[in-house]
């Protein structure tokens, strides 16, 4: 149950519900990391490798809320030319990479492209030969004809990469001093096998979410699976249906 999320944390649902209110104009466009009461908040929501899709198709006029990671919403700022109002919250395991030690294993590894998630600060994107979802760099690191690759994003994906591909060098990007596990998510080292062996066992914890939340959170998801799948448009939707999970 202690295994939460930091962006989850940076966005509580009264102080997202406030902001909301305080920007009628905007639609909202939220992350997939945050709570389901943020989602019931939201108009529409996004993943690293939906959000440059949906994000094509608002109309540039439309004012947007981006939340809860801003160097996500501040990346497809820049990319879209856009000026996304950004919720001021970060993942913490982004955050803790280190630009100077980045270098270092460039420098190291001349010739090796570093692949980073956009939840990334800028720092690090500048850095970045390719910057996108999971799935996109996992996808990269197979296709690539380089033998070593840097990864700014939760080393743990490493694991998925060396499946794939045994004969290339995966090299996780530094924490601030070199060597610190900072680049680790804390949340995520807290589920085990063992922790997943006794949750099916026993059917415990549970977590009960309450029937207006689930369908407000169903409802913003629904929209992001037809703005990606092609079954809808922004347009399709309406602009009194977008607003505020209406």
């Amino acid at each position: 149950m202690k295994a939460g999320c930091s962006l989850e944390d940076s966005c509580p649902p009264e102080k997202f519900r406030r902001f909301r209110q305080q920007h009628p104009d905007h639609i909202a466009l939220t992350y997939i990391n945050c709570s389901a009461e943020v989602k019931a908040l939201s108009d529409i929501i996004v993943t690293s490798s939906s959000a440059e899709t949906i994000i094509g198709q608002i109309p540039p006029e439309q004012k947007i809320i981006f939340g809860p990671d801003r160097h996500l919403g501040g990346y497809m700022n820049r990319k879209f030319g856009r000026d996304m109002l950004l919720w001021p919250g970060v993942c913490i395991v982004h955050e803790a990479f280190s630009e100077t030690e980045l270098l270092k294993l460039i420098a190291q590894h001349p010739g090796a492209p570093v692949a980073a998630h956009p939840e990334c600060p800028p720092h690090i994107i500048d850095h970045a030969d390719m910057v996108g979802s999971t799935s996109a760099i996992l996808k990269f690191a197979k296709e690539t004809t380089s033998d070593t690759v840097i990864i700014a994003t939760e080393p743990h994906i490493i694991h998925q990469m060396e499946k794939a591909v045994p004969e290339k060098t995966f090299i996780g990007a530094p924490g601030a001093d070199g060597n610190c596990a900072c680049n680790i998510c804390p949340y995520m080292a807290l589920n085990t096998l063992e922790k997943l062996y006794v949750a099916l066992r026993d059917l415990t914890p549970q977590i009960h979410l309450e029937e207006e939340v689930m369908n407000g959170a169903r409802r913003s998801l629904t929209r992001m699976l037809d703005m990606t799948g092609g079954k809808a448009t922004y347009g399709d939707l309406g602009p009194m249906d977008l607003m505020h999970g209406g």
